[in-house]
């Protein structure tokens, strides 16, 4: 198994569970020096999607999963890896049992666009569906969109 830390959508445990039904929920945590952002607009869909980028003054709330390797590859391919939309990248996630290594999707596109409404929304509801501290989940609905 593998350590997955989830920023998007699926911080959501009931789509992971839809998802990856064989990938149990090992809590939460920070991703210390990064920052949500969205890109990826050129790509056709109706506006921008999620990804991290660096930034040390920022950092982002993940749900972490231990992530069966049958449900690897299947969310793979759910979330581009395989075409190259998305791309692994290992990152040091702090949770309540310390620091964990862990993986995440990083967009591979330019930084900038707005995301749907929609599609902001639905992240809101997942990060607090997962947990996240009220003033996070308020800085996403507040954030610009389309």
């Amino acid at each position: 198994m593998s350590l997955y830390a989830a920023y998007g959508s699926n911080l959501s445990p009931a789509q992971m569970t839809m998802r990856c039904p064989h990938s149990p929920l090992r809590g939460t945590g920070w991703l210390e020096g990064w920052r949500l952002t969205f890109g990826g607009e050129e790509h056709g869909w109706n506006g921008a999607m999620a990804t991290i980028v660096e930034d040390p003054l920022h950092r982002v709330f993940v749900a972490l999963y231990d992530l069966s390797p049958l449900d690897e590859a299947e969310l793979d391919r759910t979330e581009g890896a395989e075409t190259g939309l998305y791309r692994k990248h290992k990152v040091r996630a702090h949770s309540l049992d310390g620091e964990v290594v862990a993986w995440v999707y990083v967009l591979d596109a330019y930084e900038g666009g707005l995301p749907t409404a929609r599609a902001l929304g639905a992240l809101a509801d997942a990060a607090e569906e997962a947990g996240a501290p009220a003033d996070y989940v308020r800085e996403l609905r507040l954030r610009p969109c389309r």
